[in-house]
């Protein structure tokens, strides 16, 4: 895998017929959820701070974009595709139909913004400005969080000049790439374990929303775990919508109260993070990347309706590392699997150490910074060779 020379841009500056990259203009494109547009808004702040340049961001107006990306101050324009994957056939017949119009869309949003170099994050709106940026040959890169990429850097990943990605499995898929990782916040770097001794906490997040087989699966089994494991708290994040219920349910289970928690949101995840001897999880591109800087063994159970299956590939990366174990969906309701599970992994430290190093061995710091300053060399290189 190459390793960018990031003093390239320090050096070819200066070179080549007196240009000079006077404005760095970067269109990021693409969103949808968290685990696209998070990390992408992390380094447009890279970009802004060590370089200067101005971004712009092209979503679609059903994407998480729509609200983040105008709440952390940067410009956002919409263009109006659809989705291919996990639709009817109506409906993608009717994204295809309409796809050289956002193409066309994209090239004159292109042209009106000038970009020196455009990164896809994947998502919606990123298939359509990066085949526009390619036909217009502007610099692409693309940035892919997930063990297998989702569709729109499949299409384009051969034909980008550079890529980011935060598994060694999706380097394949792309040309010129490197294994950046996703940028997470330094907080969970800095974390570290629970005291030797201390009495075991157990972290159960299914993502902002929080997840429903969670919710449903956990107070049914908290009362047992609780008197299997001695001394055991759980802090269970159930989404704002289910709070209400998933509270009721861990009451009916007669489980000790003064050994549970629901909260409906976390606002402190690190702190979250740092309390816990074990996660359970979803294993989302982001949740993952803050597994591993924090260094965080954890209990993986993938979205069965993810695009592309790209959550059980991110946990089996992780498990094959000996990070995380894996559950399906379909384990949580045999009898015993869950709380076996748990049960054997919360009173064994020993084991718990260990894939708490090894999780460590999967984070990858700096990550923002090592995209922002890839983009500018390519942004570079460009001018170099015109």
């Amino acid at each position: 895998m190459k390793r960018w020379p990031y003093d390239l841009f320090q050096l070819v500056i200066s070179l080549r017929k007196g240009k000079r990259l006077s404005e760095l203009r970067v269109l990021i494109a693409g969103g949808g959820t968290g685990g696209h547009i998070i990390p992408a808004l992390a380094v447009a702040h890279e970009l802004v701070s060590r370089h200067a340049a101005e971004v712009l961001f092209v979503g679609t107006a059903r994407g998480m974009e729509i609200r983040l990306v105008p709440e952390a101050g940067f410009n956002l324009r919409l263009i109006d595709v659809g989705p291919l994957k996990n639709v009817s056939l109506v409906t993608r017949l009717r994204t295809l139909m309409n796809l050289p119009r956002s193409v066309f869309a994209c090239k004159r949003l292109i042209r009106e913004f000038n970009p020196s170099v455009v990164l896809g994050v994947g998502g919606y709106a990123s298939g359509p400005s990066m085949a526009a940026a390619l036909r217009l040959k502007v610099p692409t890169m693309a940035f892919e969080p997930n063990a297998v990429p989702g569709l729109a850097n499949r299409l384009v990943g051969r034909r980008v000049q550079a890529a980011a990605v935060n598994f060694p499995s999706a380097t394949r898929w792309f040309n010129n790439c490197e294994v950046t990782g996703i940028p997470v916040r330094p907080d969970f770097f800095t974390l570290q374990p629970p005291a030797a001794g201390a009495a075991p906490h157990l972290l159960v997040f299914g993502g902002s929303q929080g997840a429903r087989i969670f919710n449903t699966h956990l107070p049914q089994i908290v009362a047992p775990l609780l008197d299997a494991v001695p001394g055991l708290t759980v802090l269970h994040q159930s989404g704002v919508r289910s709070a209400r219920q998933t509270q009721a349910a861990y009451a009916a289970s007669g489980a000790d109260p003064q050994r549970w928690q629901v909260r409906p949101f976390l606002d402190d995840m690190p702190a979250c993070f740092a309390r816990a001897n074990l996660v359970m999880a979803r294993s989302g591109a982001s949740s993952v990347a803050e597994l591993a800087a924090a260094g965080k063994p954890s209990l993986l159970v993938p979205f069965a309706a993810a695009a592309d299956d790209h959550q059980r590939y991110n946990a089996e990366a992780m498990v094959n590392a000996g990070a995380a174990v894996m559950l399906l969906e379909w384990d949580l309701p045999l009898p015993g699997m869950l709380l076996k599970t748990l049960t054997d992994l919360l009173t064994s430290p020993e084991r718990l150490s260990a894939m708490a190093a090894a999780a460590r061995t999967q984070a990858h710091p700096g990550a923002a910074v090592r995209i922002a300053d890839r983009l500018a060399a390519l942004a570079v290189e460009n001018i170099a060779q015109i």
